[in-house]
């Protein structure tokens, strides 16, 4: 048993509410599509609102916003004064209006949350058994670019959400040394790419990547003068013996190895080291779960490990820096230097043994 000290009444309702939790996940969806969380928080200043004033505004009965509101106001998510009139709470408005928590619920609800009801099944069988909720791919990326508009947007924002922001300060140790030529490794839609060249005139990339995904971020590199120095190479690292051109300066994955399981790492990086040469580096930006000053970021990693489990791939999952470090030894890789980047990020400079 847990040594830690809960009131045996504090942890039945902490056991119910998980019970009852994606009740209480798609009444908070349904609030802010609605528009119920946008009103209340927009009549703050009259000290709040009643269901009947929402009911006429928003022409949604009474009884379906009343069974929404009894159970938000049981979660904390709204409150009621004594004049019945409806408030946001704090977890109100940040379920409202914090950009992580909108990107986080949306991946969850578009893109991840049929597909879970199948967890049990994919652990038990190793395969990605939720993606089926989304089309009929082996793995996720296969058909990144062919999902519904909704579930599409919602995953290139949370993948973008946890990236874009650290590219201006990660831009600083790619060009420390002034590399001419990048291999962007899993260049997703082409924005490091098109960073990168904003960042030197000199610089050109090859962004290495699946058909679909390769043919969209060339396609963004067109909307930019960049087109002569962004070139793309077409990879399947599942296949039996992929292959990537030799001579790049430097090797960039962002957040892209946690999309693999351990061997398959161990295969992608044993491929760049042989493309390599003596002096090249292979930079590796990642949120490593051992990394994070914070536990609901550390929450929010392992959460998306179960992401890849039942929807991208069925064996990847959100790693700790020590197996990255037991993994870049195994291929005759070192790491030279170890960089903190933001709030969440982490980037380990390789080089040859």
């Amino acid at each position: 048993m847990s040594v830690k000290t809960l009131k045996a009444i504090d942890a039945l309702e902490q056991a119910q509410r998980i019970a009852f939790a994606p009740f209480v996940f798609q009444t908070t969806v349904s609030l802010r599509k609605l528009g119920v969380l946008n009103l209340i928080f927009d009549t703050r200043h009259q000290g709040g609102i009643t269901i009947e004033e929402l009911s006429k505004q928003l022409n949604v009965s009474t009884y379906g916003l009343g069974v929404l509101l009894e159970i938000a106001e049981s979660s904390d998510i709204v409150e009621k004064n004594n004049k019945r009139q409806y408030e946001l709470t704090k977890t109100g408005y940040f379920l409202t209006y914090h950009e992580t928590v909108n990107v986080n619920l949306n991946f969850t609800n578009d893109v991840c949350y049929k597909g879970l009801y199948h967890l049990n099944d994919a652990i038990k069988n190793k395969k990605p058994e939720g993606l089926k909720e989304l089309g009929e791919w082996s793995t996720i990326y296969e058909g990144l670019s062919e999902l519904d508009p909704e579930a599409k947007k919602s995953w290139f924002e949370f993948d973008h959400h946890y990236s874009d922001e650290v590219f201006e300060t990660a831009l600083e140790t790619v060009f420390r040394k002034n590399p001419k030529t990048i291999f962007d490794i899993g260049g997703n839609t082409g924005k490091f790419a098109i960073a990168a060249c904003k960042y030197s005139e000199e610089v050109a990339v090859t962004i290495v990547d699946l058909p679909g995904q390769l043919n969209k971020a060339l396609e963004n590199v067109k909307a930019y003068d960049f087109k002569e120095r962004v070139t793309g190479h077409y990879i399947d690292w599942l296949s039996e013996n992929p292959q990537i051109p030799k001579g790049a300066d430097t090797y960039w994955m962002s957040q892209f190895l946690d999309c693999f399981s351990e061997d398959e790492i161990v295969k992608i990086l044993s491929v760049c080291v042989d493309s390599m040469g003596e002096d090249a580096e292979l930079l590796i930006m990642e949120t490593f779960t051992d990394r994070q000053k914070f536990d609901n970021a550390r929450f929010i990693l392992e959460a998306t490990s179960l992401y890849f489990t039942t929807m991208a791939n069925g064996n990847s999952k959100m790693y700790s820096s020590e197996v990255f470090r037991k993994l870049i030894d195994k291929v005759g890789l070192v790491i030279k230097e170890d960089i903190a980047v933001g709030e969440y990020h982490t980037i380990l400079v390789c080089g040859k043994k």
